[in-house]
């Protein structure tokens, strides 16, 4: 019997611009805080507006930590907002 590879469970996030009212906030799993922000990127199929890159405030539903993350949506990495 071959042994499987420890698979990280995915985790629930709420996931809003930053300038949006977190009432407007959408549920997303992901691996991390990071990965749910992508998440969002390609589910709303986000176009720039005024920019290339757009900020999302991702918030942990389980313990309620947030981080914010600037996505560039031309080539779609990732970096912690300023």
């Amino acid at each position: 019997m071959t042994a499987r590879p420890y698979a990280r469970p995915q985790r629930r996030f709420s996931v809003h611009g930053v300038e949006e009212a977190p009432g407007r906030a959408l549920l997303v799993e992901g691996l991390s805080f990071e990965d749910a922000a992508l998440h969002f990127v390609e589910d709303q199929h986000l176009e720039p507006t005024g920019g290339q890159d757009v900020s999302l405030l991702v918030e942990d539903c389980e313990t309620g930590e947030r981080q914010c993350f600037r996505i560039d949506l031309a080539t779609g990495a990732a970096a912690p907002c300023d």
